[in-house]
């Protein structure tokens, strides 16, 4: 089948312009392949059989970055694996928040990333600021390894531990040393609001990494701003990105904490997205 073909059977799953842009994503990022070269006839050098299993999950519902094994993330392509959440937008504009507050820090600092997945957050930042120390945590040994595989690809150094933020944390090694930074996005969907969400991202991602319990939204919170106020340096600071439904729980937490500067910040989509706190 000719990639034209290929294009009209994703309209079996996807509107017309969303096909279109779903193919367009495919062979740009997996086959190198841009729009000029596809006018060209370009795509007649394509592995049909190649496209045509691409095609097929995708019409599965899974996820093109899952087909095409990467992501891209604040300028940067990063791998990503069934198993390991999908890189956010808004999760750049967390790291962009970091690095317009932070992004002239040049003395050593210690970071923490809590629940990094494929380690967009971790490695961003390690990239971005040359001098810091960056320690990333996930629960998930998938998790670990694509984050690993991303701090190589993109040549930082981010030290990478197994930790379940929920669970008590051993004193030795584990990373309690003072942190001038910990950022984190932990699940924050609750199960009730899953009917809303696309098919696609409930059949494919993780749910360890999406979901926690409607009678606890702030469980991963809770914990993590109990960390942090032993883990954070004297004027250390912490960041989240949050569901907006609890945009005000949060703060009123991060206050009751102890934790001062306390402020939020919408995403590109208007919606309280981002929270920082400073010890």
């Amino acid at each position: 089948m000719t990639y034209q073909e290929q294009k009209k059977r994703l309209q079996q799953r996807y509107s017309d312009g969303e096909a279109t842009a779903v193919a367009r994503y495919l062979v740009e990022m997996k086959y190198g392949l841009s729009m000029a070269d596809v006018a060209c006839g370009g795509v007649d050098s394509l592995n049909d059989a190649a496209l045509v299993d691409d095609v097929e999950r995708l019409l599965d519902g899974e996820p093109v970055q899952y087909v095409i094994g990467e992501a891209e993330f604040c300028g940067r392509r990063f791998v990503v694996r069934p198993g390991v959440l999908i890189p956010r937008p808004e999760t750049e504009e967390l790291c962009r928040w970091i690095l317009e507050e932070h992004g002239a820090w040049r003395e050593e600092c210690g970071i923490l990333d809590i629940g990094t997945g494929s380690g967009c957050i971790a490695v961003t930042l390690a990239a971005e600021l040359p001098e810091a120390a960056v320690t990333a945590w996930d629960i998930s040994e998938a998790a670990l390894a694509v984050a690993r595989e991303n701090a190589k690809r993109h040549g930082v150094s981010v030290k990478l531990e197994k930790h379940n933020v929920l669970a008590p944390i051993p004193s030795e090694g584990s990373g309690e040393a003072p942190f001038s930074l910990i950022v984190s996005n932990p699940p924050y969907v609750c199960r009730s609001e899953a009917e809303q969400m696309e098919a696609h991202v409930l059949e494919h991602e993780p749910h360890e990494a999406l979901f926690v319990p409607d009678d606890d939204a702030l469980v991963f919170y809770r914990a993590i701003c109990r960390l942090a106020q032993h883990a954070l340096l004297p004027d250390g600071w912490l960041y989240f990105e949050i569901n907006p439904l609890y945009a005000d729980e949060l703060m009123a937490l991060m206050s009751e904490m102890g934790f001062v500067d306390v402020e939020t910040r919408q995403d590109q989509f208007g919606k309280t997205r981002m929270i920082r706190g400073r010890k």
